[in-house]
C-alpha cells in the first residue's frame, strides 16, 4: 500500500510539472497576418520535436519568470535556421528555461520564414514579426510583471541576424502599430549572421533578400553598417572555428559598436563550431553565466 501511495504521489507531481510547463501560444496578429498573401494548398506548417518550418501564423511562446525570482526583465528569443527553419528547442526552449532560472521572462518567437509564396514583401516579414512581438510584450507588461524598459532580444545564427536587424533598424518601423517602441533595451547575439557581404552565410542571405538583390538591399541588411550610437547595449558570443558563419561576422559588428561607442561585451570561444546552443561542449566555461553577469552589471 505504501508503495502504491508513493507511486501515485510521484505521478501527481509529474503531472503537475507537465501542466506547469505547458505553454499557450500568443498569436502575433489576432486580427489577420500583415504583409501576407494566401498560402498555396501544399504550404502547411510542419513542426518536429526540435524544428518548425513553413510558419504562416506567427506566435509568441511565453515562459514567464516565477514570482519568487522575477526581475521584471524579458527577452524575445529568435531561433536560427538560415531563414529556412526554426531551431525551436536548441535555440528556443533551452534558452528560455535558462532565462527563467535567473528571473527573466522569455518569449520564443515563432516567426514567419521569408517566402514569396506567403508574403507581399518577404524581406521585411521576419522583422515585422519581431517588432510586433516587442510591442505585445510592452503593451501587456503589467499583466506579466515585466518592466517595459527592460525588454531585450536574443537570436542565434539567422535568428541572430534578425535580432541584430531589430536592434539596428528600430527607426524603420514595419510593424502595423507605430505608437509603441520597437527598440529593444539590450540585445544578445549568438554566433550571428551579421553581414550580407563577402563573409555572409549565403543561405540566410538568399532566403531573406533573394539570389540577385540590389546593392542597396545588401547594404541595408548588412547590419555592421547599420550600427549607430543609438544601438542598444549588445552581448555577443561565437566560436572561432565556426564553419557555417564566419567569425568575422561577430568581429565586424563589435568593431562597429566600438566605433559608435555602443556598450557591449564579446566572447569568442577557441572552438565549439556552429549551433552549440545553451552549452558549448568544447568548453567548461558557460557563456550564459557571462551573459547573466553582463545583464546584471548593466541593470537589466
Amino acid at each position: 500500500m505504501k508503495k502504491l501511495i508513493v507511486t501515485a504521489l510521484t505521478f501527481i507531481i509529474a503531472a503537475a510539472m507537465v501542466r506547469a510547463q505547458e505553454v499557450t501560444p500568443i498569436p502575433i496578429y489576432p486580427k489577420g497576418v500583415i504583409n501576407s498573401i494566401p498560402a498555396p494548398a501544399d504550404y502547411k506548417e510542419n513542426d518536429t520535436k526540435d524544428w518548425a518550418f513553413k510558419v504562416t501564423n506567427p506566435v509568441l511562446l511565453p515562459y514567464l519568470a516565477d514570482k519568487s525570482n522575477n526581475t521584471g526583465t524579458a527577452v524575445v528569443i529568435c531561433p536560427g535556421g538560415g531563414y529556412g527553419g526554426l531551431s525551436m528547442e536548441n535555440e528556443g526552449t533551452n534558452i528560455a528555461k535558462a532565462f527563467n532560472k535567473i528571473g527573466v521572462s522569455a518569449f520564443i518567437l515563432k516567426y514567419r520564414l521569408p517566402s514569396d509564396l506567403i508574403m507581399k514583401d518577404k524581406t521585411i516579414g521576419p522583422l515585422q514579426d519581431a517588432q510586433t512581438a516587442l510591442q505585445i510584450i510592452r503593451s501587456r507588461a503589467a499583466e506579466w510583471n515585466i518592466n517595459p524598459s527592460k525588454v531585450g532580444i536574443i537570436g542565434a545564427s539567422a535568428g541572430g541576424h534578425l535580432a541584430s536587424t531589430v536592434e539596428t533598424h528600430f527607426k524603420q518601423v514595419v510593424a502595423e502599430d507605430k505608437s509603441i517602441s520597437v527598440r529593444p533595451d539590450f540585445a544578445i547575439l549568438m554566433y550571428p549572421v551579421i553581414t550580407f557581404g563577402d563573409k555572409t552565410h549565403q543561405g540566410s542571405k538568399e532566403n531573406l533578400i533573394g539570389k540577385n538583390p540590389s546593392q542597396e538591399l545588401v547594404d541595408l541588411y548588412s547590419n555592421e553598417k547599420q550600427v549607430t550610437p543609438d544601438t542598444p547595449p549588445t552581448f555577443i558570443v561565437m566560436a572561432e572555428d565556426d564553419g557555417t558563419v564566419p567569425v568575422e561576422n561577430a568581429l565586424m559588428f563589435y568593431s562597429a559598436m566600438i566605433k559608435n561607442k555602443v556598450k557591449g561585451e564579446m566572447h569568442i570561444y577557441q572552438s565549439g563550431g556552429h549551433g552549440f546552443g545553451i552549452h558549448n561542449s568544447h568548453s567548461k566555461e558557460e557563456w550564459f553565466n557571462w551573459c547573466a553577469s553582463w545583464m546584471k552589471a548593466n541593470g537589466f
